[in-house]
């Protein structure tokens, strides 16, 4: 049923008027009228998880898609995706926190597997955090909050492995934020005839790929000895890595340790370091040369200690190393960590890999 018509009186001065003055107050006073009982705000945007993923354990190895649709948002609006492992972890990275909202009001994206996938509706000013302890409440930069649990049991995609070196790797497929937005494919990924593994940079549909593997079980303390084929040939842009990860421990950096041949996009760097996670940190990163030919890269990992050298391989016990360097001080102890071999594009740099790479390991190795 209508709503009954709403009458305001206008009292007019008593004296007399032009006629061109009275219109214009009776016009004001009409116009008074016609804003009577309008509501002075936007309504409340909504959002809701239409395409909700499995219930799964957090890790970086897979994506799911993600999905659903926003009621009320304003242009410019974009939402913001988080699955819960432990915390809040924004999706699908922490470099790519966005997703764009179709004149329709639908989102898609994609998201690492959680308990829970949260999602939110902000405004441009909003800045995503990489985690949270939980999910914001409206207001400031978020229009609006929307949740789910995962669904049913989660079942593990199978996985696609190679065997090099005597052990099971597996291939990486999902995209990650390491030096940037990156995006991996399971065809630059091969064992050859000889077992040497091939890692590769090449373009797939339409984007640049990188390569990963990473072992699908962990080592602890001991000798990592990785021999490779010559590297002299990266470009400035291009990362090859070889250290350990262990998804689970943000608090501990990941047990990371690494041996990192790029030049991170400026020609006169030196094109090698090893670095004790973190590396802002002045002290834990030591930069050096890697010369061109075939090199062994190694790290021996004791309590309190690690201890990097790159050498000739063949050369008598170790030959004497073309570079070294020991760490005391932010040394990890063992835990879920796993070995992981990598080459990607770094997506920060102004000079991008214009052409396909690729790097030949020859061995891995573990000693106790």
């Amino acid at each position: 049923m209508a709503a009954p018509a709403r009458f305001v009186t206008c009292r007019l001065p008593m004296r007399r008027l032009p006629s061109t003055a009275c219109h214009a107050a009776v016009a004001l006073c009409l116009l008074a009228a016609s804003g009577c009982g309008r509501p002075t705000s936007e309504p409340p945007s909504t959002v809701t998880i239409e395409t909700v993923p499995p219930a799964g354990a957090g890790g970086s190895t897979r994506t799911v898609p993600i999905g659903g649709r926003v009621r009320g948002h304003r242009p410019g609006d974009r939402i913001v995706v988080y699955a819960r492992s432990g915390v809040w972890w924004v999706q699908p990275l922490a470099a790519q926190p966005f997703t764009d909202i179709d004149s329709a009001g639908r989102w898609q994206t994609t998201s690492h597997l959680g308990s829970e996938y949260g999602v939110l509706v902000v405004d441009r000013g909003h800045r995503a955090p990489a985690t949270l302890d939980g999910l914001p409440q409206v207001g400031g930069t978020v229009r609006a909050v929307g949740s789910s649990h995962g669904t049913g049991d989660y079942v593990d995609a199978p996985r696609r492995t190679v065997v090099f070196s005597g052990h099971e790797w597996e291939v990486r497929e999902a995209s990650s934020d390491r030096g940037g937005a990156n995006f991996y494919d399971a065809r630059n990924v091969s064992v050859d005839t000889e077992g040497r593994l091939h890692l590769r940079i090449e373009p797939r549909d339409g984007r640049l790929t990188g390569a990963e593997v990473s072992l699908t079980r962990g080592l602890g303390f001991g000798t990592y000895e990785f021999t490779v084929a010559d590297t002299a040939h990266l470009p400035p842009s291009a990362v090859f890595g070889l250290l350990t990860w262990d998804d689970g421990a943000s608090q501990e950096n990941h047990r990371e340790l690494d041996v990192e041949i790029s030049r991170w996009g400026d020609p006169a760097n030196d094109n090698g370091q090893y670095v004790v996670q973190p590396y802002y940190i002045p002290a834990n990163v030591r930069r050096f040369n890697a010369p061109a030919g075939r090199l062994t890269h190694a790290f021996r990992w004791e309590p309190g200690m690690v201890v990097f050298r790159t050498t000739r391989p063949g050369a008598v016990d170790g030959g004497p190393p073309l570079a070294t360097h020991s760490f005391t001080t932010g040394v990890p102890m063992p835990g879920g960590e796993r070995v992981r071999i990598h080459l990607y594009p770094f997506a920060y740099s102004t000079t991008p890999v214009a052409a396909p790479v690729e790097v030949v390991v020859e061995k891995f190795q573990h000693l106790p």
